[in-house]
């Protein structure tokens, strides 16, 4: 190999790529436009075979130590730009994202939430009316300490807060998961899942209701539930979209229909899961405690739903637009 012929050859890419880095490392990778993103690579991988080569042919210490430099600039910043892209992209999904997602589905949650609402109001009119229905929906040691002992049975958490936090996390992220995955049977299992959390919502605030223990039950539910069933509702969203996706493809035709759905309800998982992650930590650690007054856990529930429609309802600026 002829190194001065070779080197003369090569030098015009690395100074490029050197260019392209110097460009990069004070405003970052998005200042380049995409051409120029290509360019960066393909030159990162051109230099790390001129870096080979020229250790093969021991073309001197100097060049090898500034093709090596070279090389790890390039590295740097095109892997850790990307890193740092992927961190925006998650940023950027959960600020705007979601809350559009949310928009744009939101017939859907609320076809979910009617279901389950439809649910609780069929056990509150049984339970109310048949006291079998009680002991059929709701497990009989829970009974027995409402009515025979007037108390609620939140109190099994006080003390192991942080197992009790994960295992509520792991069953409500169960249960969201199955509403969701329940699409791929045209939506019968989401709605057999929504309308059977109803039944066991309304049966037991029908049995609190009747041992006058109605107020400290939502004083508990309130804080954890204003993103919890929210959640579940989203879900129920979800598994109602894959549904639609099999059942009514409209113009597209299924597989496509069944993709844009779909698509549309891994978003909403991707929202759904911190949602319960936050619920589960405030179910196992606020909702229960005895330190806490009921009239704060109300206040914090509403001040927590609140929270969420207003970011439910935030829309991306005009000037941030980049889509």
């Amino acid at each position: 190999m002829n190194i001065k012929r070779w080197i003369a050859r090569r030098e015009k890419n690395w100074q490029r790529l050197n260019s392209l880095l110097q460009q990069v490392e004070k405003k970052g990778l998005p200042s380049l436009n995409a051409d120029e993103i290509r360019e960066l690579a393909g030159l990162y991988r051109s230099i790390s075979a001129d870096l080979a080569r020229a250790k093969t042919h021991k073309v001197g210490q100097i060049l090898i130590e500034d093709l090596q430099r070279l090389t790890n600039r390039s590295y740097t910043q095109i892997y850790q730009g990307a890193r740092h892209q992927e961190w925006k992209a998650i940023i950027d999904f959960y600020k705007w994202g979601f809350p559009e997602i949310v928009q744009k589905t939101f017939i859907y949650s609320l076809i979910a939430t009617v279901i389950f609402l439809l649910g609780g109001i069929i056990a509150w009119w049984y339970a109310w009316r048949d006291p079998v229905f009680i002991s059929v929906s709701i497990p009989q040691h829970l009974i027995s300490k409402v009515r025979d002992d007037g108390e609620l049975w939140f109190g099994s958490i006080l003390g192991i807060e942080p197992l009790a936090s994960s295992n509520i996390m792991i069953n409500n992220i169960g249960v969201a998961l199955k509403a969701v995955g329940g699409g791929i049977t045209a939506g019968i299992f989401t709605i057999y899942i929504l309308i059977f959390n109803g039944l066991h919502i309304g049966a037991i605030a029908t049995l609190v209701g009747q041992n006058n223990l109605a107020y400290p039950f939502w004083a508990f539910v309130f804080p954890h539930g204003s993103l919890e069933l929210p959640a579940i509702f989203l879900a129920g969203g979800a598994g109602l979209l894959i549904g639609r996706g099999l059942l009514f493809p409209g113009k597209y035709n299924r597989v496509d229909a069944l993709k844009i759905y779909a698509n549309q309800a891994i978003q909403l998982v991707f929202g759904i899961v911190p949602m319960l992650f936050i619920a589960g930590i405030i179910e196992g650690f606020f909702s229960p405690s005895l330190l806490i007054p009921d009239s704060l856990k109300y206040l914090t529930g509403i001040s927590i739903f609140a929270g969420f429609v207003f970011y439910c309802n935030n829309k991306k600026s005009p000037k941030n637009f980049d889509g």
